[in-house]
C-alpha cells in the first residue's frame, strides 16, 4: 500500500507518494492521490527537508531512496535524465543519442520524459528543445521556467510596465 503527503513549495503544493521505503511519485496535482493510499507525513520528513533545501538553492541533488515503475524504455530514459547535472540542460535529440535510440525515436523519448513519475528528483525539466527552447513539461512550462531559473540556466524575468 502506498503512503503520501503534501508539501508546500514555491511551485505550489506537491504530492509526494511512496511505498513505505522509497519515493515513487511526485506530482503537481495533489488531487492525484489514489484510493487506498494512506496519508503518512512522517514517512516523508527527510524527503520534505531535501525538497525545501533544493527550493532554497541549498541543494543541487537529492539523496533519497526512490523507485520508478515504467517500461524498460522509460526506465532507460529516466536513468539518463537523472544524470543531467544541476544547472545544465540536454536536448531531446541528445538524450535519445545517449540511450542509443535512433533519430526517429526522439518523440518516444519525449513521451518517456513526459511520463516521468518523479519530476524535480529525476530532473526532466532539464530536457529542452533542440534550439534550447522550453518545450513540454507535465507541471506546465511556467514551472519548468521557474526550476531552470532556480538552477541558473535561465535569467529571472523582469517585470515592467507597458
Amino acid at each position: 500500500m502506498d503512503v503520501y503527503t503534501t508539501i508546500e513549495s514555491p511551485l505550489g503544493e506537491l504530492l509526494l507518494a511512496g511505498d513505505g521505503t522509497a519515493l515513487t511519485r511526485v506530482s503537481f496535482d495533489v488531487t492525484s492521490a489514489r484510493a487506498g493510499w494512506r496519508p503518512e507525513p512522517l514517512a516523508f520528513a527527510e524527503m520534505e527537508r531535501q525538497f525545501l533545501e533544493y527550493f532554497a538553492g541549498e541543494r543541487t541533488s537529492f539523496e533519497l531512496p526512490f523507485a520508478t515503475r515504467g517500461t524498460a524504455f522509460q526506465e532507460r530514459v529516466w536513468e539518463e535524465v537523472a544524470k543531467v547535472p544541476y544547472g545544465r540542460t540536454i536536448s531531446y535529440g541528445a538524450l535519445a543519442a545517449r540511450i542509443g535510440a535512433p533519430a526517429d525515436r526522439v518523440r518516444a523519448v519525449g513521451a518517456a520524459v513526459g511520463a516521468n513519475p518523479l519530476p524535480v528528483v529525476v530532473p526532466c525539466h532539464r530536457v529542452v528543445g533542440a534550439d534550447g527552447g522550453l518545450t513540454g513539461y507535465a507541471g506546465g512550462l511556467e514551472r519548468k521556467r521557474e526550476l531552470l531559473t532556480l538552477e541558473g540556466v535561465l535569467q529571472p524575468r523582469l517585470w515592467s510596465t507597458p
